[in-house]
């Protein structure tokens, strides 16, 4: 099934495709809320949808499709080369992502493979998506990093910090004196590059430090 707001691009595939013994195009929809009318009632095994469209759009229509008639594959069909509309793509459960100047060889090749249930995404896209994978592992292994760095003493000193207790309370709590909180308090500061209790606070939280 096709779901384009122009017509002249709806048409365009379809000429592309119609020659294919292994391909029937069942339906066509011009925005992102009758796509999904229409895969309710045709239940076609692919959905090849363009992502800026009216009413709702192609991303939207993909994440309700991905979730509510799985046995519909979404295959985005984008002019736009963007990492924000590849990874909310990636998140909304598309199989595929395509570029509007692909190659027909390669669209076929795209829509023969989320048929089969796998991804597909041409290499400008798995780049991206790659890299923002691995910025992700990135992020993380430096936040462990930093958690690992702290002792149990700091990370037991650090909760209260969050929690609001002051230097003295805290010191109560922990059975120890309050330069020794005072001490820690600017250890972990330092370590963490933050400037003052408020930057620390908002670090431990963001990082999920304790």
């Amino acid at each position: 099934m096709l779901a384009d707001d122009h017509t002249i691009v709806r048409n365009g595939i379809r000429s592309l495709l119609e020659d294919l013994a292994d391909v029937e195009i069942v339906g066509e929809a011009q925005d992102g809320a009758e796509a999904i009318e229409k895969v309710k009632e045709l239940a076609p095994d692919v959905l090849m949808i363009d992502i800026a469209m009216p009413v709702m759009n192609g991303i939207e229509a993909a994440s309700q499709i991905s979730k509510q008639h799985p046995g519909t594959k979404c295959l985005m069909l984008s002019m736009h080369n963007n990492e924000d509309y590849i990874l909310k793509s990636v998140e909304a459960g598309a199989f595929g992502y395509l570029l509007k100047d692909t190659t027909r060889d390669e669209m076929v090749r795209a829509l023969r493979t989320v048929a089969s249930g796998e991804k597909y995404y041409s290499p400008s896209v798995s780049n991206i998506i790659i890299a923002s994978y691995l910025q992700k592992v990135n992020d993380t292994e430096k936040s462990a990093s930093k958690k690992s760095k702290l002792s149990k003493q700091e990370k037991a000193i650090l909760k209260f910090i969050v929690d609001g207790s002051n230097s003295r309370e805290i010191a109560e709590k922990l059975n120890l004196s309050v330069r020794t909180v005072d001490n820690h308090r600017a250890s972990m500061m330092k370590r963490l590059m933050v400037k003052n209790a408020v930057e620390l606070v908002r670090k431990a939280l963001d990082e999920n430090l304790v």
